[in-house]
């Protein structure tokens, strides 16, 4: 049996070891502070460095100068290295926490844009799903009270239940219930963490903690909407016009009130074959300009016309961050989804056929 040494060949620890890994995060800085070493013990220890006189003090200053550069550019190349790095692992987070919808889902075509608020973020307090059910397409949009990495909890835990709950709960009210027992949990869990004293109750005051509107829709076969509504800004339609729709009273959002007893959701908007659904979160319609004027939702999607949900998502995220010169105060999430199932008309019989006479009955 043969054994592998801990040292290679070359003498050198592999890359796995501690060593290794420091030796590799302190190799950049050794020209330069080498170059120092030498630089200090030429100015103390020559004593041509000490004699007076411009060449020597301008020679003295281009190597110190020189060193210093060096640094410089070695850190700044290493926290180059570190925020690619960084932004590498945001950009997984979000792949995995807010994936990106598919483009077709059970005959609908689906597109979905997300704006952070918080600089260099890429996830934040917006949250948006899109699943295929026995009973339909389930989709649920929302935005947790706050912004950037400070709700991500929140929006983990509404998310993850919702990937559950719209598959078990054949009512749309239990998927609904499911949610709100998340974030009461992940309310507790918080209040716990940052009151050990309080014994882990739940938060006496909870409008202070977060809470989360949200609206969330089942699209049936026959293109019939269910809806639920808390606290979320209404969805357009667009087909012949852009409409916003009316969608039942709203229930209060998800961690400020108990839900009611009964939980009826809305039935009265079909989406028909190529119309289009809009849902969004309220930082779009309150996102403003320099002179304070709100963006304006409803033209720019009348602008989209009969765009693909793709292209229509990617020309409001455009002229979002034309509107606001790139610098919004909230999370901004957009869903498109778009009725492709075809409607198969009734098929008349052929002319010069006959339906077949039953058989003669035998019994007298």
């Amino acid at each position: 049996m043969i054994r592998t040494s801990r040292i290679s060949r070359a003498g050198r620890p592999p890359a796995h070891l501690p060593g290794a890994s420091r030796f590799r995060r302190a190799a950049p800085y050794g020209l330069p502070v080498g170059w120092g070493v030498l630089a200090v013990a030429w100015k103390f220890g020559c004593p041509l460095a000490r004699q007076p006189g411009m060449p020597v003090r301008i020679l003295t200053s281009a190597v110190f100068l020189a060193v210093g550069a060096g640094l410089l550019l070695v850190a700044r190349r290493r926290l180059r290295r570190e925020l690619a790095g960084a932004r590498a692992v945001a950009e997984a987070t979000q792949q995995v926490l807010l994936r990106p919808p598919p483009a077709r889902l059970d005959g609908l075509a689906l597109a979905a844009g997300q704006l952070s608020a918080s600089r260099g973020a890429t996830v934040g307090g917006d949250l948006y799903e899109a699943v295929a059910t026995p009973y339909g397409v389930r989709v649920v949009i929302g935005d947790v009270r706050g912004h950037g990495l400070a709700a991500l909890g929140a929006v983990v835990a509404v998310l993850g239940s919702f990937r559950e709950a719209a598959h078990d709960e054949a009512e749309l009210g239990g998927v609904l219930r499911r949610l709100e027992r998340a974030l009461q949990r992940h309310l507790r869990e918080r209040a716990r963490d940052e009151h050990p004293a309080a014994g882990g109750g739940a938060p006496a005051h909870p409008v202070a903690e977060e809470f989360v509107t949200l609206l969330l829709l089942e699209v049936r076969p026959d293109g019939r909407l269910a809806v639920l509504n808390c606290g979320h800004p209404e969805p357009y339609r667009l087909g012949d016009r852009v409409e916003r729709l009316a969608v039942g009273e709203p229930l209060p959002p998800l961690g400020v009130l108990p839900l009611p007893a009964a939980l009826v959701p809305d039935t009265g908007v079909r989406l028909l074959p190529g119309e289009t659904l809009v849902l969004y979160t309220d930082g779009a319609e309150e996102a403003r300009d320099r002179r304070g004027r709100f963006f304006a939702l409803e033209a720019a999607l009348a602008r989209g016309g009969e765009r693909a949900p793709e292209a229509l998502v990617g020309q409001v995220r455009e002229a979002l961050l034309r509107h606001t010169g790139g610098r919004l105060a909230d999370d901004v999430a957009l869903l498109a989804l778009r009725n492709d199932r075809v409607r198969v008309p009734a098929q008349p019989a052929e002319p010069g056929l006959r339906r077949p006479r039953p058989a003669p009955s035998t019994h007298c």
